[in-house]
C-alpha cells in the first residue's frame, strides 16, 4: 500500500512568508524623523544603527545617531576615538548630508536640564546636594528619564531632520517608554508628598500644621534611611520645586511623539533562539504601547552561495569523491562538506525565522549576512548598509532578502 499523499514528514517545517522591509524608503523619506533600534545584546544593534545613519547621511539627510548603550561600540564603528553628550560630526567624504554621533551622558543631561529650568543660585544648591549627585549618576530609571529628555531636545532642534536612537542591549531598552509614568509615580508618591507637604502648606505655619504627623514620619524614615539622607532628600525636593513637573510634561510629549507617524522602531535580532525570543518580546511590547514598528532585522545570517545543492546531496557527494580518490579529492570533498554545513546552518536559521513569522505574520523582515569580521570603519558600515537597504530581490542567489533560504516548493 502506498503512503498517503497528505502525509508531511516531521523535518518539513511549514514555510511562512514574512513581508519585505524597505529600509531604503524608510530612512530616505523626509517624513521619517525618528528611528529607534532595539534588541538584545550581541546582535549588532549598534552597528545597524550606525549603518542606517550613514546611509541616510549619504542620501542627503541631516542625521544624528544617539546611543544610550554605555559601551563604546558606536564610536569604534564610526572610526571615532570617543563620543560624549554633544553631537560630534563624522567626516563622510562625498556625502550629500551630514552625520553626527553622540553617547548619552545621563548626569550631564540632568545637569543641563537643571541649569535650563532654574536660577543659577538654585541650580548650585541642587548640584551640591548629595541626594541629587546620587540620583543623577546611578539611580535606576535616571538613564531612561534622560534618554527621553535628550531625544526630545534633538527632535525639537532644527538642525536634524533624522534622529536614530541606539538603545541599551537588554529588555530595559524600552524602559524609556515608561519614563512619564515612572516620573508621575515618583512625584505622586507618599514620601515625596510628605517631604514637600510643609513647604506646600507655607513656611512655619505649614510646619505647625503638619507638626505631629510629619515629625512621626521623619523619625520612622530616619531610622530606615538615616537622618542625613532624609535631610538631603527633603532639601533636594524643596530645591527642585516644580521642575519635576516640567520633566514629566516633556517626557510625556516625547512619548506621544514616538507614537506618531514619522517614528519607526526597528527590532534587531540574530538567528538564535534567545535573541528571537527577545525580539518577540519587543514586538509585543511595542504593539501594546501602540508604537509604529518598521520590522525585524535578522542580522548575522549565513545564506549559502548557492541553494541548488542540498546538504544531504553535498555530504553524499563528498563521500563519493573521497572514495574515488585522486589528486584533488581531498579539496573537493572539503568544499562539499563546507557547503553541506552551510546549508544545514541556513536551514536551522530559516526555521527559527519561520517560527518568529508564524507568531508575528504582519512583521516585515530583512536578513543581513554575517560580516567576515567586526565592523570598525565607514567602509564596513557601507557594506552593511548596502545589505540593509538593497532591493528585496537583489541578491544574486535567488533568495529574497526577507529570507535566509528560498521558499521550498512542495513536491508535485
Amino acid at each position: 500500500m502506498s503512503t498517503p499523499q497528505h502525509h508531511t514528514p516531521q523535518h518539513h517545517t511549514p514555510q511562512h512568508h514574512a513581508p519585505a522591509m524597505d529600509l531604503a524608503a524608510l530612512v530616505g523619506d523626509p517624513a521619517t524623523r525618528i528611528v529607534v533600534c532595539c534588541g538584545s545584546g550581541g546582535v549588532g544593534k549598534t552597528t545597524t544603527s550606525a549603518a542606517l545613519a550613514l546611509a541616510a547621511a549619504e542620501a542627503g539627510r541631516q542625521v544624528v545617531v544617539l546611543t544610550i548603550d554605555p559601551a563604546r561600540r558606536l564610536a569604534q564603528s564610526l572610526g571615532l576615538v570617543e563620543l560624549d553628550n554633544e553631537p560630534r560630526r563624522v567626516e563622510v567624504p562625498g556625502a550629500a548630508g551630514e552625520l553626527n554621533a553622540m553617547m548619552l551622558d545621563m548626569k550631564r543631561t540632568f545637569d543641563d536640564v537643571v541649569s535650563a529650568h532654574s536660577t543659577p543660585e538654585r541650580a548650585q544648591v541642587i548640584f551640591e546636594n548629595p541626594f541629587y549627585q546620587a540620583l543623577s549618576s546611578s539611580f535606576a530609571g535616571t538613564q531612561e528619564y534622560m534618554a527621553m529628555e535628550k531625544l526630545g531636545q534633538l527632535r525639537a532642534s532644527d538642525r536634524w531632520d533624522l534622529v536614530i536612537v541606539d538603545t541599551p542591549p537588554s529588555r530595559s531598552a524600552l524602559d524609556f517608554l515608561d519614563a512619564p509614568n515612572r516620573m508621575s509615580r515618583f512625584l505622586d508618591g507618599t514620601m515625596i508628598r510628605l517631604l514637600t507637604a510643609p513647604a506646600r502648606a507655607g513656611g512655619r505655619a505649614g510646619v505647625r500644621l503638619f507638626g505631629a504627623g510629619f515629625s512621626l514620619f521623619s523619625r520612622i524614615i530616619s531610622k530606615i534611611l538615616g537622618g542625613q539622607l532624609l535631610n538631603d532628600i527633603s532639601a533636594f525636593v524643596s530645591a527642585l520645586d516644580t521642575m519635576f513637573g516640567g520633566f514629566r510634561e516633556r517626557a510625556t510629549a516625547t512619548y506621544e511623539l514616538l507614537r506618531q507617524p514619522g517614528t519607526a522602531f526597528v527590532v534587531v535580532a540574530a538567528p538564535e533562539p534567545d535573541a528571537l525570543r527577545e525580539a518577540s518580546y519587543f514586538v509585543d511590547r511595542l504593539s501594546t504601547e501602540g508604537m509604529p514598528l518598521a520590522g525585524l532585522v535578522l542580522n548575522r545570517t549565513h545564506p549559502p552561495a548557492t541553494t541548488g545543492l542540498s546538504a544531504t546531496r553535498a555530504a553524499a557527494a563528498a563521500e563519493a569523491v573521497t572514495e574515488a580518490g585522486g589528486p584533488e579529492a581531498a579539496l573537493a570533498a572539503g568544499a562539499l562538506r563546507v557547503h553541506a554545513e552551510r546549508m544545514t546552518q541556513a536551514a536551522r536559521e530559516q526555521r527559527l525565522a519561520d517560527r518568529f513569522t508564524s507568531a508575528h505574520p504582519e512583521v516585515p523582515v530583512r536578513t543581513v549576512p554575517a560580516a567576515a569580521g567586526d565592523v570598525h570603519d565607514l567602509d564596513g558600515l557601507r557594506v552593511m548598509a548596502s545589505a540593509l537597504l538593497a532591493d528585496e530581490d537583489d541578491t544574486g542567489t535567488g533568495t529574497p532578502r526577507s529570507r535566509v533560504l528560498p521558499v521550498r516548493r512542495p513536491a508535485a
